[in-house]
């Protein structure tokens, strides 16, 4: 029997090749599922003032037959699942009904995240989960739920050990947690959206139990209290409550994300970004799989001076798995986040530094403008008129006060989106910026660049403009570089990588290529 040696900050014990099965105490996790049954009957407690209606007893027992069910199932599963790590590759064999049997070549396993919840924390134990080279669409990613943290690092250790070598790093961390960042916390979504959220979701428990909110008599009380005084003075003071209660979830929800951030080259060939208070998580993305950096600043946030950064990467999973795993900075300001992306790519200096981007044609904003215009004021407008002829007059002035506020606002978003519009050949980087709620700017690396597409709308073409993207085994799989001038795209895509349109431009009769039309 052979073995393979993993050594870590926790231990420099060997892995045999032995088919082994997650920790015994994986069982326990499926315990979580009653918290789910025991907080609606405690909210509908509360709520009804200790009556418990029929129907929420009704729903009560069904929960706890299906946790029953889940457990057992959960038992099953664990006795049917073994892995097995070799000198050269792992397996898995995992099924209850269908059994299957995966192995894996360690050179095609790209990240590995470690993810432990607080229940997971408490026992001990981790989640693992291994990025391969088929990942993208989440089929060929490897997880075990869930292992002893001893033998979670030293599979990690294990299944990156055959990645890429270069040279030592000359400044391993790359960044650390700053506490000041949380200024920039609720310049986020999570200020608006996260009270949505929180409120649909309670509404979502109650309606489960039986319980219409409506006609529960406080809730009907603050409605008719609220309705009866002074508007002008009621919404101003729901919308600073909102703003506040938001700002207050979006300081926790930061807090609760980046707990213990740190990103760093733990060698010279894999990053690893750590973070997470009650639920921890370390990802490492091998050096070789990392393809680019992505520079995000959200209209609140950029206004600022803050930015966040992400990884361009191969291996994460499919593209909510790829969000979640690519960050590498929490809103911070824009020269750390500029600095984290030197980093990230052991540069000296950021992709971006003294780059003039090439602007893309005005006919450009106009498509922005009529987006805006048609899509938004257009139909809103309309719609209240309709009303105010049905129904009030005091709609007719609505729509002309609505027209009038939003066609400056459309045309200022339409402007600054232009503006953000650019591109650029910097190196080996693919530089591409575009968004106005959410400006992004990418750097790309030419060489992971596979193929081309080329789209263009009626309406697009007319204008002269044609969408270009990059198809990357990495991130999101496509960048797209919007509305450039159709007579210089080919020839830009051309000189970005080289070699995979030579033949449409050494034709003999130059056309361009076919548009997919959208």
């Amino acid at each position: 029997m052979t073995a393979l040696t993993g050594t870590s900050a926790d231990t420099d014990t060997t892995i045999t090749s032995a088919w082994r099965r997650p920790d015994v105490r994986t069982l326990l996790v499926h315990c979580g599922w009653l918290a789910p049954p025991l907080g609606s009957l405690a909210l509908t407690a509360l709520a009804t003032g200790g009556r418990i209606p029929a129907s929420a007893l009704i729903t009560l027992a069904a929960l706890a037959v299906s946790f029953a069910a889940v457990t057992a199932f959960g038992l099953i599963r664990w006795s049917r699942t073994q892995y097995r790590l070799t000198a050269d590759s792992f397996a898995l064999r995992s099924g209850v009904l269908n059994r299957r049997l995966r192995t894996v070549p360690l050179h095609r396993v790209r990240s590995v995240d470690l993810t432990a919840t607080p229940l997971h924390r408490l026992l001990g134990l981790t989640i693992v989960r291994a990025g391969t080279t088929t990942s993208g669409d989440g089929r060929g990613e490897i997880a075990l739920n869930a292992l002893t943290v001893r033998d979670a690092h030293r599979l990690r250790t294990a299944l990156l050990a055959r990645a890429d070598t270069l040279a030592p790093a000359d400044e391993p961390v790359i960044a650390r947690i700053d506490w000041r960042w949380l200024r920039y916390a609720p310049l986020t979504f999570w200020v608006f959206g996260g009270v949505g959220i929180a409120a649909g979701s309670v509404y979502r428990v109650f309606d489960a139990m039986g319980i219409e909110l409506w006609r529960v008599g406080f809730v009907q009380d603050a409605f008719r209290e609220f309705g009866s005084s002074m508007l002008w003075l009621t919404v101003p003071a729901a919308l600073l409550a909102v703003i506040i209660l938001g700002s207050i979830g979006a300081l926790a929800l930061y807090v609760e994300n980046w707990w213990g951030f740190s990103a760093a080259w733990t060698d010279a060939r894999t990053l690893t970004v750590r973070r997470g208070l009650l639920t921890t998580r370390s990802v490492t993305i091998e050096r070789a799989r990392l393809r680019g950096v992505l520079l995000r600043e959200p209209l609140l946030l950029r206004a600022a001076g803050g930015a966040s950064a992400a990884a361009v990467a191969g291996g994460l999973g499919n593209s909510e798995e790829t969000r979640s795993r690519s960050a590498l900075l929490p809103p911070a300001p824009r020269e750390e986040a500029l600095r984290v992306t030197a980093g990230a790519l052991r540069m000296a200096q950021h992709p971006f530094a003294n780059v003039e981007l090439t602007p893309h044609p005005r006919a450009a904003l106009r498509r922005r403008l009529m987006r805006g215009l048609l899509f938004l004021v257009l139909p809103t407008t309309v719609a209240l008129l309709v009303l105010g002829m049905l129904l009030t007059p005091v709609l007719l002035h609505c729509a002309w006060i609505f027209a009038s506020a939003a066609t400056p606002v459309v045309w200022l978003s339409a402007r600054d989106a232009y503006r953000s519009l650019g591109h650029a050949l910097h190196g080996c980087h693919l530089l591409v910026r575009a968004g106005t709620f959410s400006r992004d700017t990418l750097a790309l690396e030419r060489d992971a660049i596979a193929a081309w597409t080329f789209s263009s709308s009626p309406f697009a073409r007319r204008a002269g403009l044609v969408t270009v993207t990059a198809a990357v085994a990495a991130g999101e799989h496509g960048y797209h570089i919007r509305d450039m001038a159709d007579d210089g795209a080919v020839g830009f895509a051309a000189a970005s990588a080289p070699g995979i349109l030579e033949e449409f431009l050494d034709d003999p009769q130059p056309h361009t290529p076919h548009l997919a039309h959208s």
